[in-house]
Order: C-alpha cells, then sequence, then structure tokens
C-alpha cells in the first residue's frame, strides 16, 4: 500500500472514532449511539458471575481463553421513538451469538448450545431494528454470546442508530476492509500460486548429469500461495468442515507453511541452496512447520493459547533473524529482485510482530491483522520475480533453440557436402565399375575370340573359313557389347532388334533367312545393365550354335506376352540336336542367372529355345 494510501486510511478512522463520540449524547437528534458500558454475566469452568462491564470486551484475555458463555446487557434512552428505520453495528463479536432488543429475539447466528463449531466473529454485523421495538427513554439490547477457546471470541462497541449512516458509513467500510478484502486476497494468492504452480510443471532443464531438474524457486512460491490463500479463505468461512479443534491446527499449519515456504522461497533466491554451509537453515525452517502443527493442538487441547502465543514469538524471533540475514546478504550483493523481496519480507515480519502483541497480548478486540494486507506486498514481489525468471528461461531458451537451430543448420551443409562428396565418389566408382565390366566382357568375349583365332592360326590346322567365323564372332560380340550400353533396363524388346541389327547381315551373308516377330512386350523387372548383358550373350550363343552347326536355312526371332509372363524364342530349321544330353552348360548358369525359365527342344527340322520372364 502507498504511503499516501495509509496516511488518508489513518485520517478517515480518526475523523470515524472522533465523531462518534460527538453523538452519542445527541440520540434526539438521530445521529448513531454508541454502546460502551453495561453490564455482563459469564459462565466459566461452571461458576458464573455478573458485574459491569466495559466495552470491548476480549475474552481470551478476560478469561485466559476457557470456554464459555456470556450475556451483555447494554441499555440506552432515546428522547423520542425514531421516525426512519434503525440498525444496529458489531464490528466484531463471537463465536455463536444472538441479539435481542427490549426482550424481542432480532437475529440468531449459530447455536448457543453447540461449541467448538460455527465462528460469526470473522466478518462485522448489522443487524436491521423494527421501528416498533424501539420506545421513548430507556432501552435494552442484549446480546448473548458463547466462546470457544483460542478462537478471538468477545464483544466490541456496539453502535445504533439510523440505518443509512450506520450501514452504509460503518458497516459497509468495515465490511469491504474485513469480508471483501479477504475474497480479493484469497483471489490473489490462487492467481499467484496458480501461475507459479504453472511454471514449475512446465519449465524443465537438464542437469550436469542429463536428469531432469524443476526450478524450486517455482514450488516454494506456489506453495507459499496457495497456504496463504487457504488461511485467509478461513476469514470468510462462518461454518468450518471441521470442528474447531482440527480446523484451528489446520489454519495455523498454512499460516506457518506459507511462512516457511516463503522462506524457501527466499532461500533459493539468495542462492543458499547451492551453498552446503546454508543448507542447515532447512531444518529451523521445517521446524517452524511442526511446532506450530504441535502448539496449536496442544493450546485446543488444553484450553490454554498461550503455549501457541508463546511459540508464535519463537516463530517471529527466527523469521526476523532469517529476514535480517537475507537483507544484509541483498545489501552486500544488491539487485533488483533482492532489494525487492527484502523490504517486502520486513514489512511483513513488522506486521506480524504488530499483529502479534496487539491481537494475542493486546486487550483490544475488534482489531484486524495487519499480515493480511503487507502480504499483498509479498505475493506481489514472488509474482514479478517468478515472471522474470521465467522471461529470462524463455529469453535463454530462445537463445538456445536458435544456437541449436545454427548447429542443426550447420550440420545439415556439412552432411550436404558429404554427401555431395559420396554422391561423386559413388557415380565415379559407378563409371569405374561399368568400365571394369566392359573390359571383363570384352576380355571374356572378344578377347577369347581372338585368343581362339591366335591358337588356330598358330596350329595350322584349321581351315580359313573357320578362322573368318571365329573373327566375325569377335567383331560381332564386340559391336553388341558396345550397344548394351545404351540399352535400357528391362527392355528385352531393344536388345533383341540391336541383335538383329548387328547379325542380320551376317546371316544373310550365311545363305540363312531371317524371320522377325517380335511384337511389344512389357520391361522385365529386375533386369539390370549385367542382366542385360548376360541376356545378350545368351542370345549370341544361341545364334552362334546355329550358324556354327545347325546348317539351317531359317531363324526366326519370336516375342509376346503370355498373360503377365515375357516370352522369347529363338527358331531355327537346322538338323538339330540331343537337346537332353547336350545342351550347352552355358545357356542354363546365363539364363539362371538373369532369373529366367530356359526350355530348349530340337529334333531335325525344328530346334526351338525358349525363355520366359515373370
Amino acid at each position: 500500500m502507498r504511503p499516501s494510501r495509509v496516511l488518508l486510511l489513518v485520517l478517515w478512522l480518526a475523523m470515524l472514532f472522533a465523531g462518534i463520540p460527538s453523538v452519542c449524547g445527541a440520540a434526539a437528534s438521530g445521529a448513531p449511539i454508541e454502546l460502551r458500558q453495561g453490564t455482563v454475566t459469564t459462565s466459566v469452568d461452571g461458576i458464573t458471575r455478573t458485574g459491569p462491564v466495559e466495552l470491548p470486551y476480549h475474552w481470551d484475555r478476560r478469561h485466559q481463553g476457557r470456554p464459555g458463555l456470556a450475556s451483555f446487557d447494554l441499555p440506552f434512552r432515546l428522547e423520542a421513538v425514531p421516525e426512519t428505520p434503525w440498525g444496529i453495528f458489531i464490528p466484531r463479536v463471537g463465536n455463536v451469538f444472538e441479539v435481542q432488543l427490549n426482550d424481542a429475539l432480532l437475529q440468531v447466528y449459530g447455536d448457543l448450545g453447540r461449541g467448538n463449531d460455527a465462528d460469526y466473529a470473522k466478518a462485522p454485523i448489522y443487524v436491521p431494528v423494527p421501528g416498533r421495538l424501539l420506545r421513548t427513554g430507556d432501552n435494552l439490547l442484549q446480546i448473548r454470546l458463547r466462546a470457544d477457546t483460542a478462537r478471538r471470541a468477545g464483544l466490541s462497541r456496539v453502535v445504533v442508530g439510523p440505518a443509512a449512516p450506520v450501514r452504509n458509513e460503518l458497516f459497509e467500510s468495515a465490511y469491504a476492509w474485513r469480508f471483501t478484502g479477504s475474497v480479493l486476497l484469497m483471489a490473489f494468492s490462487l492467481i499467484v500460486g496458480g501461475i507459479a504452480l504453472a511454471l514449475w510443471l512446465t519449465q524443465v532443464d537438464a542437469d550436469a548429469r542429463g536428469a531432469q531438474r524443476r526450478d524450486g524457486i517455482y514450488f516454494w512460491a506456489a506453495l507459499a500461495e496457495f497456504c496463504w490463500a487457504l488461511r485467509v479463505a478461513d476469514g470468510v468461512i462462518a461454518e468450518p468442515p471441521l470442528s474447531w479443534g482440527p480446523w484451528g491446527v489446520l489454519m495455523a499449519a498454512c499460516y506457518a507453511g506459507w511462512a516457511a515456504s516463503s522462506m524457501m522461497f527466499v532461500y533459493h533466491l539468495a542462492g543458499w541452496a547451492r551453498e552446503r554451509r546454508g543448507r542447515w537453515v532447512r531444518w529451523p525452517i521445517a521446524g517452524v512447520v511442526a511446532g506450530t502443527v504441535l502448539f496449536s493442538a496442544l493450546s485446543l487441547r488444553r484450553d490454554e493459547p498461550m503455549w501457541l502465543t508463546g511459540w508464535l514469538a519463537v516463530e517471529i524471533v527466527f523469521v526476523l533473524a532469517f529476514a535480517g540475514a537475507f537483507a544484509v546478504a541483498t545489501l552486500r550483493k544488491p539487485n533488483a529482485e533482492k532489494l525487492l523481496v527484502a523490504g517486502a519480507a520486513l514489512v511483513t515480519v513488522a506486521f506480524g510482530t504488530r499483529d502479534w502483541l496487539v491481537i494475542r497480548l493486546g486487550e483490544a478486540y475488534g482489531e484486524t491483522t495487519w499480515v493480511r494486507y503487507s502480504s499483498v506486498f509479498f505475493g506481489v514481489a514472488l509474482l514479478l520475480i517468478v515472471l522474470r525468471r521465467f522471461r529470462a528461461a524463455s529469453l535463454q531458451a530462445r537463445g538456445s533453440v536458435a544456437a541449436l537451430a545454427e548447429r542443426v543448420a550447420q550440420r545439415e551443409r556439412e552432411l550436404a557436402a558429404t554427401y555431395a562428396e559420396l554422391e561423386a565418389a559413388a557415380r565415379d566408382q559407378a563409371r569405374t565399375h561399368e568400365r571394369e565390366r566392359i573390359l571383363r566382357e570384352m576380355h571374356d568375349g572378344v578377347g577369347s575370340h581372338i585368343s581362339s583365332a591366335i591358337r588356330q592360326l598358330q596350329s595350322g590346322q584349321s581351315s580359313s573359313g573357320d578362322l573368318l567365323r571365329t573373327l566375325r564372332d569377335s567383331l560381332d560380340q564386340l559391336k553388341l557389347s558396345i550397344d548394351s550400353i545404351h540399352l535400357p533396363p528391362g527392355d528385352v524388346g531393344a536388345l533383341m532388334a540391336a541383335a538383329r541389327y548387328r547379325l542380320e547381315p551376317r546371316l544373310a551373308a550365311a545363305g540363312i533367312e531371317f524371320e522377325w516377330a517380335v511384337d511389344e512386350v512389357e520391361p522385365v523387372e529386375g533386369l539390370d545393365a549385367l542382366g542385360m548383358r548376360q541376356l545378350q550373350f545368351l542370345l549370341f550363343e544361341a545364334i552362334s550354335n546355329v550358324l556354327q552347326h545347325a546348317q539351317a536355312t531359317v531363324l526366326r526371332f519370336e516375342a509376346g506376352m503370355q498373360g503377365k509372363t515375357v516370352q522369347l524364342r529363338v527358331i531355327d530349321n537346322g538338323k538339330g540336336f540331343d537337346a537332353v544330353k547336350h545342351l550347352p552348360r552355358s545357356l542354363v548358369e546365363r539364363s539362371g542367372a538373369i532369373g529366367a525359365r530356359l526350355a530348349v527342344e530340337s529334333r531335325p527340322g525344328r530346334t526351338v529355345v525358349q525363355l520366359e520372364f515373370d
């Protein structure tokens, strides 16, 4: 809260309380009347006492926190019956109570016969007064209440008067500060806690060992705000879901959990979590929660609030020492985040000390805790730091992503260059293999025929015709080897056409008629360049056998489709041979190498060499 707003609030309260006494004696003018004196009848531990009373009446101070019943009689006089509606404003009363005016019951809050149940002392009370109940002269306002242990029971000063100023000026302002303010504080804490929890769940980093790690500062900020939201929510819950014993321990634990979680937030913010010498601080911080639960349970069980009051004093001393140590460390190495949190922490500790002195030890009744409002400073500090940390982490992540993208791009460029080198090497290797294949085929085909011609010449026993055929075979194979370089893979039709082009002149010179019956056929899958070369050798060998041995006059090429099967035939009308005993081995090996089914049929006047590809 800004200093200017605090000053305005102080001036407003001063004018308010300064104005009330001035109208106490002006009942006839219709001004509000503040009721301060009367009589009270109390019943504690079976003992009933009656005596005068001066409001406010702080039950825990008067009866050391023992539970009991009380009946307050508050008289006031009117010079005339009011013509406008009146109302009763009670800043604080509880824990459960009923209001009567001139022996007429106006309002009941809770069951006076049940203890440790509802608590209506958390919000200011406004009770409308029917005009017929007020009378000229003496009037009596009676308030009966039941007080529970350590629950801030009692009765504050009471104001009666015209409904408009009492309700609009007094009640609504107090209600806004205590009830509506609690709702807004709870909503704010839930929002801050939700943001911190979402960041803790989503912001995951990897440590040096590769394990996933979340930033503890988000977790403790979320836990602190959730504990405080539940603690503040108690201010708007008149009928808690648990009885006062367990509920009181839970509320005390939430208060301690907020303080401990806030200290753990500071512990991580200061960097003490990374220092071995500072890790011992975690144990007394945990002791704050454990001690609060223990002493609050003890206080409620024994009906002795001083147990919890004494422990809270120890807790305040420890929190003050912790906040002071953090402030000193901040001044040594200041930054905006630490200065903000140090200031909020010191203000919160100061307000908490004031609340302990005024509410736990003081006689005043009806005071509101200040720490619930100073917690907003700490919540804002948590939120700002969490958002700044998230922004810094986001910028770092974006920088990491950009650096990673640059490294990936660099790696892609390196891979592209490597791939280009490999591709060039693969092309060179393919060309080398192709040259080696051509040379090998020329050596196996043309070279073997030339070697045969040389042996024929050296032997002197071969005729010129045999030598000529050998040389022609060598030349034909050379031409076919050159043609195979340009043949598309699997195109057997083009292969047979090339064989016809190269061998038809030689057939004609040998007096053999050539017949062509080749239809369009589909390419044979899996028949690569090497397979095409093997098929070319196979056809050449079949034709060469016809030229050398068959004594044929007609040679026929056939090709066509039988369903999805490609069928090739070489047919001659020569003298034939025994296809079972003398089937050329090379034809069998080459057909098996290219995955073709070979069938040879031979008799005098007709020999058929057939190949089928699926």
